[in-house]
């Protein structure tokens, strides 16, 4: 009877893992694709001249800060009487990163949020991000790995279809594993205080065409899955 049942575990043992194993060799083909679509997507991005871009990125930035210094030199008596009167400051943006610039100085820019892909410079430019996607919203700072919710973040970023992803509220979102993210994906934290603390952080391997931009990503620890 014993050897009996010591040849059913055997065999029920054998039989999981000729399961697993076939998860297995489906999991790879998967992420063989993607590293695939990877390598082209690269070989497309390629810059044949590196220190081009470098160096006209640097020449926006540049411009940037002394079209800044200038006004300030400009206003730099209006500010101190608007300081004394506790007037609203009403004179040139003083924003002197020139991705920020581009977004930043527009007073409607939460109604034209998709602007942003429009703003990479440098060896980012042309990234659309999930500009031609809908709107996603994250309503929910939980985090489910096996099953995210719809209104989460892990939900967005894991949507095939391009997405832009935003938040209804400043939130603090733990991750209890990394966060894979798709491609076509934009994750725009503008407007909000979104922190991704205490927890897993982002993982983006093998996929193309993300933004992220706005977030606060700190005290990221170790934990199952990465």
């Amino acid at each position: 009877m014993r050897g009996t049942k010591l040849v059913y575990l055997s065999l029920l043992l054998f039989s999981t893992f000729l399961a697993i194993n076939g998860h297995i060799g489906e999991f790879d083909e998967v992420w063989r694709r993607r590293a695939q679509e990877a390598d082209e997507w690269a070989i497309k991005a390629y810059k044949p001249d590196p220190i081009n871009v470098t160096l006209a990125f640097a020449k926006q930035t540049g411009q940037a800060l002394k079209e800044i210094k200038e006004a300030k030199l400009a206003i730099n008596g209006t500010r101190r009487e608007l300081k004394g009167g506790g007037k609203k400051y009403d004179g040139p943006c003083l924003v002197t990163n020139p991705i920020d610039r581009c977004w930043r100085c527009q007073p409607n820019w939460a109604d034209n949020r998709k602007r942003l892909a429009d703003c990479a410079m440098g060896f980012a430019k042309g990234t659309t991000g999930g500009k031609a996607g809908e709107i996603y919203v994250v309503t929910d700072s939980s985090d489910a790995t096996s099953n995210p919710k719809p209104g989460t973040l892990r939900y967005g970023v894991i949507q095939k279809e391009p997405l832009w992803i935003i938040f209804a509220k400043s939130m603090t979102i733990r991750l209890h594993q990394e966060l894979i993210v798709q491609s076509d994906k934009t994750i725009d934290g503008r407007g909000v205080n979104v922190h991704i603390a205490n927890g897993a952080g982002f993982m983006l391997q093998y996929v193309k065409n993300v933004i992220i931009h706005g977030l606060r990503i700190h005290d990221i620890v170790v934990g199952s899955g990465g």
